[in-house]
């Protein structure tokens, strides 16, 4: 039987939108903090077996909130920590824009190493690996795992059949739940993408 995993992006920090971010130690704002409780109520109603997050601040703080009406301690996953971004780790967004990678991120992100960091393809297989050890332990059972935007995006790629260089194409907001399911000898199912439960008052 396969597992069905909630794939939940971080809700917002001060920085989320005009940083790149990457593996920092950004607490959720206000604004987040208010965003993770619209989606916990969301899911409040949904059994779950576990709640995994990456290991980083912002995703651990977002899956305690969705956490605490279901009694669930936390557990790291360290197979879905946001990219090594290297050198461009917490820079402004607007001057990345004008780099000469910047498009070849857009629009061929298997061919990207970032400096001093690591490859885009090589982020989705350890993010991939992680989603399929979550699922054997938690065999036929909902699960709540706490990732970053582009993780989640290239999640949805692998399981949905899409080739690696389209990923950026989609979209996943702040707080938003993706719905996966996947099991070894089962075939992988993208039930939804990007569901934003907090609509768009607290964008």
């Amino acid at each position: 039987m396969a597992a069905t995993i909630h794939l939940v992006r971080h809700a917002v920090t001060e920085a989320t939108g005009s940083r790149l971010g990457g593996r920092t130690q950004a607490s959720l704002s206000e604004k987040g903090q208010a965003q993770a409780a619209v989606t916990r109520d969301v899911l409040a109603g949904t059994k779950f077996g576990a709640v995994y997050a990456s290991p980083l601040p912002r995703t651990t703080e977002t899956a305690e909130i969705i956490a605490r009406p279901h009694r669930l301690k936390v557990r790291d996953a360290p197979g879905v920590i946001e990219m090594d971004f290297g050198r461009w780790t917490d820079k402004p967004l607007k001057p990345l824009f004008k780099h000469k990678l910047w498009p070849v991120i857009q629009q061929t992100p298997s061919l990207v190493t970032f400096p001093d960091g690591e490859s885009m393809r090589g982020a989705q297989a350890r993010a991939v690996d992680q989603i399929e050890a979550i699922a054997a332990k938690h065999n036929a059972k909902n699960v709540i795992v706490t990732s970053h935007a582009d993780i989640i995006k290239m999640l949805i790629a692998f399981y949905s059949g899409m080739p690696f260089d389209t990923f950026q194409r989609l979209r996943v907001d702040p707080a938003s739940v993706t719905v996966i399911s996947t099991g070894k000898g089962e075939r992988p199912v993208v039930h939804s993408t990007n569901h934003v439960p907090y609509g768009g008052e607290l964008r």
